[in-house]
């Protein structure tokens, strides 16, 4: 396990972010990401979280809902990646995989895709 301040962690998940192709991004609405350290209780040991209704599920009453939220967990990252260069690459794939969900992209195609 390697540690990183939070400031720093957030850095990672913004150099993440700027890895997804801005065609792609603009894409991306009502939604809003963010870091915390563990994720609740209720829902074990994760690396990532999306809640929200994805992009495909959306129809012509979609209105009136709260952003979409991508949480990127800090602690449990930390706990499965042995370098600086592991982390990196681990929030990215969960950045990654997190927003697919945004798209409508589920579990099983994601790791089909090897993500």
């Amino acid at each position: 396990m390697i540690d990183v301040s939070r400031e720093e962690f957030e850095e990672l998940v913004g150099e993440a972010l700027d890895t997804i192709p801005p065609g792609l991004t603009r894409l991306m609405k009502n939604v809003v990401i963010m870091v915390e350290d563990d994720p609740p209780p209720q829902v074990g040991t994760l690396l990532g979280l999306y809640e929200g209704v994805p992009l495909t599920e959306r129809g012509d009453t979609y209105a009136g809902f709260l952003p979409d939220r991508i949480t990127i967990f800090r602690r449990p990252l930390l706990a499965v990646c042995k370098t600086r260069a592991d982390l990196v690459r681990e929030v990215r794939v969960t950045v990654v995989h997190e927003i697919a969900h945004h798209f409508g992209i589920g579990d099983e195609r994601l790791h089909e895709l090897g993500w």
